[in-house]
Parts: C-alpha cells; sequence; structure tokens
C-alpha cells in the first residue's frame, strides 16, 4: 500500500497542464561559458610517465579558452563550526544529510518529469479530441511506468515528499492539481486521502522566500546544478 501510494503520487507528477508549465519560473537557462573540447584518453596519457598508474578524480578546467587542462581535482568534506550542544548538532546534520540525499535522489526524476511534460505539451498542440489526447497521454504514462515504476516504487514517504516539492518548482502546480485535471476529483480526493493517511499531502508547493524546508531543498539544488547539470568544467 506504502509503493502504491508513493507510485501514483509521483507518477501523476510527469502529467501537468502545458499552460502550468509554460508559465514556470524555473525553467532552466543553457550555459554560455567557453569550455574548449577535453582531449581524448590518448592525449591525455601521452605526458604520463612509465609509473603514472595512480588513479584520481580530474577535472577540466583553466583561467581562459586557450589555458584549458586537465587538473587533479576531491572535494572535501564539510566542516559544521557551531555553537550548539553535540548531542544538537548532530541531530542537525542528521536532518540535512537525510534532505540532501533525498534531493540527490529526486532531482533527477524531476527534471525528467518536466522534460516530459515539455515533450507532451507539443504533442497536444493542435489535438481538440478528447478521445486522442487521452491516448496521447496514456501512451506516455506505459512507457513512464516501464521505464520508472521499480525505482519509484522504492521511494520512502520522505523522499515523495521531496519529489512531489521539486515537481512544483519543475512545474508549477502540485500533484492534487495534476490528477484532478487528468483523473478527475474523485481520483484526486482518493489519492490525498491516502496521503494523508501515511501523513503526507499532494498538495506541496514550493516557496523559497516563506517555506525554509523549501530554503534548504533549494540550496541542494543549487549544489547539483553546480557541481553536474550546469557545471561546464565537469569531466563527464
Amino acid at each position: 500500500m506504502k509503493k502504491q501510494y508513493l507510485y501514483l503520487i509521483i507518477l501523476a507528477g510527469f502529467f501537468l497542464l502545458p499552460a502550468a508549465f509554460e508559465n514556470t519560473a524555473q525553467a532552466q537557462t543553457a550555459d554560455t561559458v567557453r569550455v574548449p573540447p577535453m582531449p581524448t584518453m590518448q592525449e591525455i596519457m601521452k605526458d604520463w610517465g612509465p609509473r603514472d598508474s595512480t588513479k584520481v578524480a580530474a577535472i577540466w578546467y583553466g583561467p581562459n579558452y586557450d589555458s584549458f587542462k586537465m587538473m587533479p581535482y576531491t572535494e572535501e568534506q564539510n566542516i559544521w563550526v557551531s555553537k550548539l550542544p553535540p548531542d544538537k548538532l548532530e541531530k542537525i546534520k542528521q536532518e540535512w544529510n537525510r534532505l540532501r540525499n533525498a534531493v540527490y535522489v529526486c532531482y533527477p526524476y524531476a527534471l525528467t518529469a518536466s522534460a516530459v511534460i515539455d515533450n507532451i505539451s507539443r504533442q497536444l498542440q493542435g489535438v481538440a479530441d478528447k478521445s486522442a489526447r487521452k491516448a496521447i497521454i496514456k501512451s506516455r504514462e506505459q512507457e513512464l511506468k516501464k521505464k520508472f515504476g521499480d525505482p519509484l516504487s522504492n521511494l520512502s514517504v520522505y523522499q515523495g515528499k521531496v519529489l512531489m516539492k521539486l515537481i512544483y518548482r519543475q512545474t508549477g502546480a502540485d500533484c492534487y492539481e495534476i490528477i484532478k485535471e487528468y483523473k478527475g476529483g474523485l481520483n484526486a480526493r482518493l489519492y490525498q486521502t491516502v496521503a494523508f493517511f501515511y501523513g503526507g499531502s499532494l498538495k506541496q508547493d514550493y516557496d523559497i522566500r516563506k517555506n525554509s524546508f523549501d530554503r534548504q531543498i533549494e540550496d541542494f539544488v543549487q549544489e547539483i546544478n553546480a557541481t553536474w547539470y550546469h557545471n561546464p568544467y565537469r569531466v563527464r
């Protein structure tokens, strides 16, 4: 029952109103940093000595376009500076790590949701027949079930809450509105009741100005973007 609840909620996030998607203020922008092509491994290895066999993390970096080179790279662990007693600080660290892990797990699914929504929006343009529209949505729903059914069903209730917030961040609507639009008001109320039974709610909004929990999520999202999605220097 728990996995079913999470699956229905999260799957619903992939079917947002196209209009809501177009109006979202969270659209991603293309990176404009000029980065030269990274050399092949054969080109990199030509300067290695006979004993250069130790593998280390690396980053493709340079102060300007013509001086990029492969450099050793590592990230140090966070250092906590606080006046709190050790037991209280440890509790905060555990909460911080729990949320950070949930955002790292769920953010890629939210990005996938926004991409699918954009694709569905283009497919539905000019399609006025209700049956045809339902067929398009149904075909994508089956595709998503096959691709994401297993990993999404393994999310915890806490991770499901974070994912719903991230879906709102990417799309501008909560899962209750989405289910109501595509599955009807009765289904929306039913799923909301199930969510309430597990201590959750489909009506998860996202407001970094008023909600400290959302601000912390946003910090982790920006960390991920800077490290992975929007980092032109990362070695892929």
